[in-house]
């Protein structure tokens, strides 16, 4: 970056990693990364920008360094800010669903093969990869689940750039306002997908979703989509989940 490192911290980050926040001798600071998937993220953020959303400029990516802006944050959030950041994210694209690269949170692979049929994507890259990985008895309700999502989802929602792991720690807020979108895990989809990732482990206002304008049917395909982050828990953090899983399973009624 042309300038000498004169300090640095570690940032506060979710289960799976975090980033270094470092300062320059010439004022400047920013956020380093490192890790065999940066290159990836790098393309994220650069892809999100491009939407109009805000993402923290990428200045350098190599085979194992990231590094971007900073992003000042704090207060209180903005849900307006973030559904007006939304309808640029989401703004239909023509593509596929999926995206040209696989991802991972952790030890879990993000499946990204290219479908042209949403349902089919999600069953495939969703659901049914997790396979053996899981117990038996999920694992033959996952394949019940799947053979039900022609009538449970639209074969063909507008195709939308998603952030893929949209949860309150990866969304940053400062004076008011949603200053960026950060840690994305991008591919294209169904923008329900995103909805749906926001009322996991958050509670955002009804107001925020009528910003939204989603189809009709949205709220009963939310259980579909936060199906796959569950799983994911599951997988990396064990049996604490595995409840949560089963619920979800109920409710869509298999």
């Amino acid at each position: 970056m042309g300038s000498a490192v004169t300090g640095g911290r570690k940032l506060a980050g979710g289960d799976l990693g975090g980033a270094v926040s470092v300062e320059l001798a010439d004022g400047r600071r920013l956020v380093a990364k490192t890790g065999p998937l940066v290159q990836r993220e790098a393309a994220m953020l650069r892809a999100i920008a491009a939407t109009g959303a805000p993402a923290p400029q990428v200045h350098h990516v190599d085979e194992g360094l990231l590094l971007m802006d900073h992003v000042e944050a704090g207060g209180d959030r903005n849900w307006n800010s973030l559904a007006e950041a939304l309808h640029l994210l989401h703004a239909p694209r023509d593509e596929a669903y999926g995206w040209d690269e696989d991802y991972a949170f952790g030890a879990v692979a993000i499946i990204n093969t290219r479908n042209d049929n949403w349902p089919g994507f999600w069953a495939q890259n969703r659901l049914l990869c997790h396979g053996e990985t899981i117990s038996g008895s999920i694992t033959a309700r996952l394949e019940a689940l799947a053979k039900r999502l022609p009538d449970l989802l639209p074969a063909y929602p507008s195709p939308a750039l998603l952030h893929g792991d949209l949860w309150g720690g990866n969304m940053l807020f400062h004076q008011g306002s949603l200053a960026a979108l950060i840690d994305p895990a991008c591919y294209v989809g169904h923008r329900e997908v995103d909805a749906a990732m926001l009322t996991l482990f958050d509670h955002p206002p009804d107001s925020f979703f009528d910003a939204l304008e989603l189809q009709a049917g949205w709220r009963e395909r939310l259980p579909i989509y936060r199906l796959w982050p569950l799983l994911v828990h599951l997988r990396l953090f064990g049996s604490a989940y595995r409840g949560s899983v089963e619920n979800a399973l109920g409710t869509l009624g298999v």
